[in-house]
């Protein structure tokens, strides 16, 4: 394990953090808030931190972060940033449990949602605008921002890259990662400038407006109002729905959209799956709010595929509290909750290719069954699909169910009950925001013991990097020579 280049790594991501934290300040600064100290404290011990580290080890040649190097890396950068994440809340003292803090500040990274404030409004901008800006870095990922710039530092990142890129499959869109990385980078800015635009017209102010351009194309659901999105214009839930949507949507498919190439997205089973999962859902739920609520029919759509859209794209946004529902309408909401959007996106949970893949198993395990001679093969895009993709991702589904039930029980051991149990650790583990019961979407996880909190931490830890990642440092093989 070279240790120097990981922590000369580790340092240029300080600095980068550092930087963003200071991009908070014109807010601060326009709106006259108490917070411009604690941003300029905080921004100044992360850059001083970052520098030290990246400049007290010796640059080293591309070659010399492995496979081990990028997954610690990886596994270690999402710890750190949070951690120096949470300073800004503590110094201005809006959060000054170290606890609570570590918890909304890995909640932004991770692009979960899940807040334990209980008045969100109280928070000065330059605060909520820096909680809104680590959805927005946790989004497409710091270190696939990281990538894109290390070689002028003198070392490369496609390990980095296999490291923290979703999904079971990469789709190299340049031979290049280092174009890869721009490349993906400039969708994430065209779609956030494209949303921010939009919600200004509808009567948003560019920091309002901002804030929820982060949270929306980061999928994270941080938001500005105690009442969510619930108060707001039905134009500008419009608005956001689509960039849900956007969001959750294999970013590689626009690449080769704005190549000339569209029949990449027509002919792309996960995407037509994708828009089932989304639409069959919300049908369901709209004849529910429209028999059970006397809802208009414009209304009940619109809240059930906002909400649909929403908890699939592991966003977290609300429009309505879904728990004053029917229960078979908060219940199939819990589902999706293990649905996630496309990989290749900013989204969390399984992934709907995974769960592609899992029918198409068994449909070829039915055939074999009936023609035990069969010689066929899982395709996907009429693709074969080999054997070790497959069986990955049907061991990430194993591994994801197991640790939602793991837990769901820790929770229950620590006397949370059933119900906010169960939603707690999916939603947070799908990297969703809210859950069931009095962490639904009007309530926040503030009352859950401490131990709790430190529990979907590392819930939110294991879903933001799908597991392996994470436990693949555990192996007593990693660590070998």
């Amino acid at each position: 394990m070279n240790w120097k280049i990981i922590l000369r790594t580790l340092g240029l991501l300080l600095l980068i953090e550092g930087g963003f934290i200071f991009l908070s300040l014109p807010f601060s600064f326009y709106y006259s808030g108490d917070d411009s100290f604690a941003l300029i404290v905080s921004g100044s011990i992360t850059c001083i931190i970052g520098l030290a580290l990246f400049f007290l080890f010796k640059k080293r040649h591309a070659s010399e972060i492995g496979k081990k190097e990028g997954y610690f890396i990886v596994s270690a950068a999402w710890l750190i940033m949070a951690l120096f994440g949470a300073f800004p809340y503590m110094i201005h003292g809006c959060i000054p449990s170290f606890t609570d803090a570590y918890f909304e500040s890995i909640s932004g990274f991770s692009t979960t949602g899940a807040s334990i404030l209980t008045d969100v409004e109280v928070i000065p901008h330059g605060l909520l605008f820096w909680r809104a800006l680590t959805h927005w870095i946790g989004g497409m990922g710091i270190i696939v921002f990281t990538i894109a710039i290390l070689p002028i530092f003198g070392f490369g990142g496609m390990q980095l890259f296999v490291a923290e890129s979703p999904g079971p499959t990469k789709d190299k869109l340049h031979p290049r990662i280092k174009e890869t990385a721009r490349l993906l980078w400039g969708m994430y800015l065209l779609l956030t400038f494209l949303e921010t635009g939009l919600l200004m017209l509808g009567g948003m102010s560019l920091w309002e407006a901002l804030c929820h351009s982060f949270a929306t194309v980061a999928t994270g659901g941080f938001g500005t109002k105690n009442s969510s999105i619930i108060g707001f214009s039905p134009y500008i839930q419009y608005i956001i729905t689509i960039f849900m949507f956007l969001a959750a949507t294999n970013f590689s498919l626009y690449y080769f959209a704005f190549r000339g190439r569209p029949g990449k997205l027509i002919k792309n089973q996960e995407y037509w799956l994708y828009l089932m999962i989304l639409i069959i859902p919300s049908l369901i739920i709209t004849g529910f709010l429209m028999a059970k609520m006397n809802m208009d029919i414009e209304k009940a759509f619109r809240l059930a595929i906002f909400q649909v859209t929403s908890i699939v794209s592991c966003t977290g946004f609300a429009t309505a509290d879904y728990m004053l529902w029917d229960p078979f309408c908060w219940f199939l909401l819990f589902i999706l909750m293990f649905s996630g959007g496309m990989a290749g996106s900013t989204t969390g949970s399984i992934k709907v290719v995974r769960h592609l893949l899992l029918l198409k198993t068994l449909r070829y395990s039915i055939r074999k069954v009936i023609h035990p001679n069969l010689i066929t093969h899982v395709r996907l895009d009429n693709f074969p699909i080999p054997s070790g993709v497959i069986f990955g991702a049907l061991n990430f589904i194993l591994l994801y169910l197991i640790t939602f039930l793991t837990g769901s029980v820790l929770l229950l051991l620590l006397q949370v009950p059933v119900i906010e149990s169960f939603g707690s650790v999916a939603t947070c583990m799908g990297g969703i925001g809210p859950g069931l019961g009095a962490t639904g979407p009007v309530g926040n996880f503030a009352h859950l013991p401490a131990a709790a909190k430190w529990t979907l931490d590392a819930m939110m830890y294991l879903g933001r990097l799908e597991l392996f990642s994470v436990l693949i440092l555990f192996a007593p093989s990693f660590w070998k020579k």
